[in-house]
């Protein structure tokens, strides 16, 4: 069975200890730079606001999300969702997520092809994660080859989704710090702290495509073996 597997959980040991590294340099980041005030007194939401109108999107809707670190930018309704914290926050933290997230409404603004690609690949990501492994792990349970390689398939288009997410990730953050440095309102060590909160943000995804390619390349090792075995 795969989940007996040694290899598996050398897989999945590994995936575990990189995502958990990724998630505490992120949160270290942000916890780090939670704490330092912006001098201007500008809140999250007015940082976002800022950016938005410099970038001619005075018309995209800000509004509040519940929950820690639920920040995001909606497509479909030009909305862009900040959490509390980051809303109303006056840190250099806020200013660096909402700078960010406002980062990817003008992607959307621009028709930013990666962005407007993973929007596309959001059904395949969804069923990937749930129904690919299943399908792996049934198909080689039962011998059915051709179930199992339908799995891989299926799972493969997740990891397309977390490929695609980095550049689209990694752009919003270079729109927010080009936005933010061209508006003269941040000093070089609040500019300087904002750039960590982004840089260990994007680790997240990097962790996220990793782990997602090392578990791909193991599905797809074991059905390979299954069907040399049985030809």
């Amino acid at each position: 069975m795969l989940f007996f597997d040694p290899l598996y959980f050398v897989v999945m040991v590994a995936s575990l200890l990189v995502s958990l590294g990724a998630q505490a340099w992120v949160l270290t980041a942000i916890r780090s730079q939670a704490v330092v005030p912006m001098r201007s007194g500008l809140t999250g939401g007015q940082v976002a606001r800022m950016v938005l109108r410099a970038s001619g999107l005075a018309e995209v809707r800000l509004a509040l999300s519940e929950g820690w670190l639920t920040d995001h930018y909606d497509p479909s309704t030009r909305t862009l969702r900040l959490s509390p914290d980051n809303y109303y926050g006056t840190s250099v933290a806020a200013a660096g997520i909402a700078a960010h997230e406002a980062g990817h409404a003008i992607q959307d603004a621009r028709r930013y092809w990666p962005m407007a690609l993973r929007q596309r690949l959001v059904p395949a990501a969804n069923v990937g994660t749930q129904l690919g492994v299943l399908l792996v792990v049934v198909g080689l349970a039962m011998r059915a080859l051709g179930v199992a390689e339908l799995g891989v398939l299926t799972f493969a288009g997740f990891v397309l989704f977390t490929l695609v997410t980095l550049p689209v990730e990694i752009d919003a953050s270079r729109r927010a710090r080009t936005a933010l440095a061209q508006s003269g309102a941040f000093a070089p060590d609040e500019l300087a702290g904002i750039g960590r909160v982004l840089r260990a943000a994007a680790a997240t995804y990097v962790a996220g495509a990793l782990t997602a390619i090392m578990q791909l390349l193991y599905f797809a090792a074991r059905v390979a073996g299954a069907r040399r075995r049985n030809s």
